[in-house]
Order: C-alpha cells, then structure tokens, then sequence
C-alpha cells in the first residue's frame, strides 16, 4: 500500500504583474487502488496541483508539505520522484527528437530499477503493451512524440505508465483530444495498470466522458485554488447537469 498525502498546499507563480498565488492550502490523500477526479473549471487550479507534484520549477511551493510513504517530496528533485513512484501523464506531452520510444522506456525502466531489464522479456512485454493499446509496433522505432498524433501521443503515455508500474499516476487531462476509440482504449489501459499493480491514480478532467469508463472513487471540485466540494462519483453526474456556477458564485 502507498499513499501520496498533500497537506495546505499553497503555490505561486510569477506573473508579469507581479507572483500570483494559485493554490490557496490544497489538501488531499490518495492511496493505492483509488481512483480520485480533479474537476473544475480552467484557471481553478487543477493542472499546477498537478505540476507541483511532480516539481515543475515553475511553481514555487509556499507553504505545505506533499508526503509520499511518509517521504518528503518537495525535497526531492524530478528524477527522484519519478523513482520514488510518482508518475504524470501530461496533457501536452513533449518530442523527444533523437530518442527512440524504445530506447526512451528501457533507460527509464533502468533508471526505475537499478539494472537493464532482460532484453528478451523487455521487449515481450513492450510489445504485448503496446498490442493492448493498439500501437503500431513501428512506433517503438519512432523518436518520442515526433509527428504523433493527440491520440497517439496519449497512448504512449499510458505505454510509459504500463511499463514503469508507479505507484501513484497523475493524470493531466488525458482525455483531451481522443476521439470516442481512443478515449476507449486509453481508459482500458489506466484500468488494467490500476489492477494489476494497485495503482493510485488522480485524474484531472473537465468532463464526465472518461469517468464513464474510469469509474471515480472520489470526485474533489476545484475553485479558486481550493477543493470547494468532495464526493462520490454521483458529484460528476451533478457537476455534468449543472455545471460550476454554485461554486463560481461562492468563490
């Protein structure tokens, strides 16, 4: 069992009018094999949670604390909190030119582990992955991301997730720009790394499309830089028929 614990999250960016507070004391706990929704409207919040997590240096972390297993994360830099578990799929994930997806996963599965993985079985399972995600098996060839489509790209970032078994999966907006199919298969994907491996997962959305087939533990809704209602999947049914403007007005 692993638990990512955020305590009064508070983080600021700079801005040219001058350091903007965005989360104004966040707190959150997400365990293994629980699945927790991000909801809220843009400018909420929701993608700099995300980006604080995983060490973006852009957002400077003001007061709080982010505990994996009992461990501090902002202590760590953004290599060794990837090897401590923590995983984030990006909503624009970037080109890599030059590097091969292949090459590209079995460095950071040798990273992850200490030791190469043994070819044979490496690429055996790469390719039963990528099968799973419906994965041309020339991608692998392909430098990272390069000339990828939206949905390609998505894919491959669950390709990562599958191979690299973290702990706890961040999820920025995966299901922006999958057609129907895609969004399919990528979900399918994030449920069989969740139960195979207990994975825990905080997936950031605006709709309720993909927690049709990623069913939510726990919906958190975001305004403001705070989490401003917490509930069970029927809070995205409501958030679906009536949209934000309770919360809005509130704020």
């Amino acid at each position: 069992m692993s638990t990512l614990e955020i305590k009064n999250l508070h983080v600021s960016v700079d801005t040219p009018e001058g350091t903007k507070e965005i989360l104004k004391g966040v707190d959150l706990t997400i365990k293994s094999g629980e699945t927790h929704a991000i909801m809220g409207p843009n400018g909420s919040g929701k993608s700099t949670l995300a980006y604080s997590v995983a060490g973006h240096p852009k957002y400077q972390i003001t007061e709080g604390e982010v505990l994996l297993d009992g461990e501090d994360v902002l202590d760590m830099s953004v290599d060794e909190r990837a090897k401590a578990g923590l995983f984030l799929a990006m909503q624009y994930p970037v080109e890599v030119p030059g590097v091969s997806v292949s090459n590209f996963l079995r460095t950071a599965k040798t990273a992850l582990d200490g030791e190469a993985p043994k070819l044979r079985h490496w690429v055996k399972d790469m390719k039963a992955s990528m099968e799973q995600l419906r994965m041309d098996p020339a991608f692998a060839e392909r430098n990272v991301n390069e000339g990828f489509s939206g949905g390609e790209k998505k894919r491959h970032e669950i390709l990562q997730m599958e191979l690299l078994q973290p702990k706890i999966a961040i999820l920025d907006e995966t299901d922006s720009g999958l057609d129907v199919d895609a969004l399919r298969i990528v979900s399918e994907g994030v449920n069989r790394v969740k139960e195979t491996t207990g994975l825990g997962v905080m997936m950031i959305t605006h709709y309720t499309r993909i927690l049709r087939y990623i069913k939510p533990d726990f919906v958190h809704v975001f305004v403001d830089g705070r989490i401003a209602e917490e509930g069970g999947p029927e809070l995205a049914e409501q958030l679906e028929a009536e949209g934000y403007d309770r919360f809005l007005a509130s704020a």
